[in-house]
């Protein structure tokens, strides 16, 4: 089985904000490899995998609002091979009822972009978010979706500053996209640290000199079991993504350098995200029994604003 941990979609590019909208307008075959992020083309290009995440995305600050009711109605058209993963803003004023209301749309997960969002990950707002994501057993992605804006904070978007995070919730499952690009070092050593922190391989993937030194340390580090397959569609397709990964040896060919074990790739590519992740199968695109009658209240002063 093969699953897309990284996908999105959007009806309309000024959904990802203003800036990123004006990049993606000028995008050319040479500079972005784009499909459209509609509905059509999703289900077009997943044709070659089992199941796909679906990622929204919300972050006030570079007024990116993808909504979560657009990416419900997408995944209910076909639940068994689509999961729905809610955008949450943590500095939004409305961030405890968008969670209930993501959790009755059957999602299964919540997905944050401290970077476009301007808020540290370990803020007292984004850390009451982690809190509810453990008391609903919801998995946790990070991401820094391209292209970045200008007034994106990348100082957010480290994977170090996720340390506190999951020593603090041991139990919360994380997930980083692109491998924490541009700091895939950082990430896989924190990968290394706990147990329950994950990444996967878009982005890098398509990089063939790039994707070999991310796999190669990997690999030296002992954790190429915490790596998952992600196309980010439509930036990428999988069967982009997976035909660079099984090609990953073809930079080093002919030299001393040691290649990228082939049986290690094919478990990144059929790794089981869901059970890694403790989505149910069975809530997979409808969740909905996750929702207990009352939201746990939280006292943010137990947690430090930085």
């Amino acid at each position: 089985m093969i699953i897309d941990c990284h996908t999105r979609l959007w009806s309309d590019p000024r959904q990802l904000g203003p800036e990123a909208a004006a990049v993606l307008s000028k995008a050319t075959p040479s500079t972005w490899a784009l499909e459209s992020g509609d509905a059509a083309a999703h289900g077009r290009e997943m044709s070659c995998i089992n199941i796909a995440f679906v990622l929204g995305l919300r972050a006030d600050l570079v007024g990116a609002h993808v909504p979560n009711e657009l990416i419900a109605e997408f995944v209910g058209r076909d639940p068994q091979r689509r999961v729905g993963i809610a955008g949450i803003d943590p500095l939004a004023q409305s961030t405890e009822d968008d969670i209930r209301a993501a959790l009755q749309l059957g999602m299964s997960g919540i997905t944050v972009s401290p970077a476009l969002a301007g808020i540290h990950p370990t803020h007292s707002a984004a850390m009451k978010v982690y809190e509810l994501c453990c008391t609903h057993s919801l998995p946790i992605i990070v991401t820094m979706p391209n292209p970045i804006p200008a007034s994106a904070i990348l100082d957010f978007a480290r994977p170090v500053h996720w340390d506190e995070v999951a020593r603090t919730y041991p139990k919360l499952r994380i997930l980083f996209t692109q491998m924490g690009y541009p700091w895939i070092d950082e990430l896989l050593v924190l990968a290394g640290k706990h147990e329950h922190v994950y990444a996967e391989v878009s982005g890098v993937a398509t990089r063939p000199w790039q994707l070999y030194n991310a796999l190669s340390t990997a690999s030296s580090l002992g954790v190429m079991d915490k790596l998952m397959f992600g196309s980010g569609f439509p930036l990428s397709t999988p069967q982009q993504a997976i035909e660079s990964l099984y090609s990953v040896n073809r930079s080093v060919k002919g030299t001393p350098l040691p290649s990228v074990s082939r049986s290690l790739v094919k478990e990144i590519v059929e790794r089981d995200a869901l059970k890694c992740l403790g989505i149910p199968m069975s809530l997979s695109g409808k969740n909905t029994s996750r929702m207990n009658s009352e939201t746990p209240s939280f006292n943010p002063s137990t947690h430090a604003t930085k």
